[in-house]
């Protein structure tokens, strides 16, 4: 049994390094299914190597690749993120004082997003975010961020229309412990005004069938535009799990307890990813709605 769950992790590994989808049917595993709300079910893959690790986060957390973001913080206590780039300093000194901000944008050399970078968020070495709006103006996800004292009732709110919609989605703790962001992966990458129309239905389903709920720790998607901002990369967002905060429960996937899973990487391993038509049908469901709504409205008047 041993040999054969070794062997199973080992082929797992692979499919998801080389995005292949791991067929619904596929047990690689003898421990039963569970189910956490919203989200895919839980059969408890073995994910025993860093290297599985990675391939795992990386098949999950898609963003630009040529390009990522880390995470600063000032003595005075100010942070953000800034894109981890290489600087001209030759190019930089010679320029006028005026110029040199231009220069530095013009000669800088942005670094990629690697196996290195992703293994150094999560031992600790730094806090890494992708942006997740592509230059061809898709994406790989879509995340819903809550931040307000409200966070943890919108969000399951949040959750609950996304099992009415047959959507997968899993909940992470912030950063800061005071706010949670939900993650919906997709099979492929999809236009981001299509992510965004589907996170606009959810929020609207979540609306009308709780009307007590005013959603007000509600904040943002990522990514946060449909089209790529001129000069810029579009939004970011921190990646989870980076080690830090996850020491104090923070930055963390949990379920619909709040409570952290056991094993955070036998959850993510099972985590699916919506395909593109499920994507589409939502949304013209939605939209089909929204039609005849409004002419039943004008039949009446």
């Amino acid at each position: 049994m041993r040999r054969l769950r070794e062997e199973n992790s080992r082929l797992r590994s692979l499919l998801i390094a080389h995005d292949i989808r791991i067929p619904e049917s596929a047990n690689f595993t003898d421990e039963p299914p569970h189910v956490f709300n919203s989200a895919p079910e839980v059969r408890n893959p073995v994910v025993a190597t860093a290297e599985q690790r990675i391939a795992i986060f990386r098949s999950l957390f898609r963003g630009r690749e040529d390009v990522y973001a880390i995470r600063w913080e000032n003595a005075d206590g100010r942070s953000g993120y800034t894109p981890k780039a290489d600087r001209d300093w030759k190019s930089y000194l010679s320029a006028t004082a005026e110029d040199r901000k231009k220069v530095d944008r013009l000669t800088r050399t942005y670094r990629p997003l690697t196996d290195d970078a992703m293994r150094a968020h999560l031992v600790g070495e730094h806090t890494a975010g992708i942006y997740p709006l592509l230059q061809d103006e898709t994406c790989w996800l879509l995340a819903v961020d809550f931040d307000k004292k409200t966070w943890q009732q919108d969000a399951t709110a949040f959750l609950e229309a996304c099992l009415e919609l047959n959507v997968p989605a899993a909940l992470e703790r912030s950063r800061s412990g005071n706010g949670g962001h939900v993650w919906i992966f997709f099979e492929q990458a999809i236009p981001a005004t299509t992510a965004r129309k589907l996170g606009c239905v959810i929020l609207t389903r979540t609306m009308e069938s709780r009307h007590q709920i005013g959603l007000d720790s509600y904040d943002r998607f990522f990514p946060n535009q449909d089209t790529m901002p001129k000069g810029g990369f579009g939004n970011l967002i921190a990646l989870p799990l980076q080690k830090s905060p996850h020491a104090n429960g923070n930055s963390v996937f949990i379920d619909s307890e709040f409570r952290p899973y056991p094993n955070q990487w036998e959850f993510l391993a099972s985590v699916k990813r919506m395909p593109t038509d499920a994507v589409e049908a939502v949304v013209l469901e939605a939209q089909t709605r929204r039609r005849n709504r409004c002419q039943n409205q004008q039949r009446r008047r």
